[in-house]
């Protein structure tokens, strides 16, 4: 026994220290990456919060190491009415760009499931939206949506029918958005289910049939649910991305008319840039990334998916 624990010993301390050397390594391999990592974002979102704290001007040099009311910004968003409305028109655009595209994603992934070649062959047709550039596809709405070269209003005004001004008309602006935004992004959607889909196993599926379940039963009692962490993680993505949205606003709206299209961060932009007060600007920034990371925390653990894992 003695002569089996004194081989034992070394051989132990031999892989302890094997098992030291191969973690050092690892950190040195990963360190170049983390320190580029904390360089391109940490440090900017460290100096974003600092900035936030500030009455930074481009105007007024001066004022950017100013701490004498560091809070100063934060209470002027709790009164300012454009921010307000802002986050007003921020929750519509999420809101309905989120569900339709959760709702057309998963509608023709379900479609595309279906053992069709045709169905196979077209897969790749409903991708297009997502990998056009985002500047390419608000070029191709900016077309649609202006009624002396738009093909859409051309074939309203040949059956007689009219059709609003949708990107300067008040009561359009918003939903001219968001269905441009849903057709650009729901394919997204679409692929993440459908990879969900073909991992569901053809056991669960034949089961329920068996069972007496029709296709409808069958889609709503066992494959929606068994892929429940996959539709929660799309949708987390398009809420984030939703929050993010600029490019479709930027150059087919501008924000307006007046503020109907005028989101958070579409108000930060224009803090920032087209009247230079960066500290209001970044003020506005650090809200939105605090309430987006508390929607996302409140959206995870009222689906109970958190608690699932």
């Amino acid at each position: 026994m003695s002569l089996v624990l004194r081989f034992a010993a070394p051989r132990a301390a031999a892989a302890a220290s094997q098992a030291r050397q191969r973690r050092r390594f690892l950190t040195w391999c990963l360190a170049p990456s983390l320190a580029v990592l904390f360089v391109i974002t940490l440090a900017p979102m460290v100096y974003l919060v600092v900035v936030s704290f500030t009455p930074l001007n481009l105007t007024n040099p001066a004022t950017a190491w100013r701490f004498d009311q560091p809070l100063l910004n934060y209470r002027l968003l709790l009164s300012d009415e454009r921010f307000l409305n802002s986050l007003w028109v921020q929750a519509k655009l999420s809101f309905w760009t989120v569900g339709l595209q959760l709702a057309i994603g998963v509608g023709f992934a379900l479609l595309l499931n279906l053992r069709s070649g045709l169905l196979r062959a077209l897969r790749t047709v409903f991708l297009v939206p997502m990998v056009l550039p985002p500047i390419v596809v608000a070029i191709i709405w900016k077309v649609l949506y202006t009624p002396d070269i738009s093909p859409v209003y051309w074939t309203f005004k040949a059956l007689g029918l009219s059709l609003p001004a949708l990107i300067t008309d008040p009561n359009w602006a918003l939903p001219a958005i968001i269905a441009a935004d849903t057709w650009e992004w729901f394919p997204l959607t679409m692929l993440m289910v459908l990879a969900a889909l073909q991992t569901v196993p053809e056991e669960l599926a034949d089961a329920a049939r068996v069972d007496g379940a029709n296709s409808w039963q069958t889609t709503a009692h066992v494959l929606l649910p068994y892929i429940r962490g996959t539709l929660m993680v799309a949708g987390l993505f398009r809420l984030i991305d939703s929050i993010k949205a600029f490019p479709l606003i930027y150059l087919l709206t501008d924000g307006g008319p007046g503020s109907v299209t005028e989101v958070t961060n579409y108000y930060a932009f224009e803090q920032a840039f087209n009247f230079s007060y960066l500290g209001f600007s970044s003020a506005i920034t650090v809200v939105l990334v605090a309430a987006t990371l508390l929607l996302s925390w409140v959206v995870v653990h009222m689906t109970g998916w958190g608690a699932a894992e």
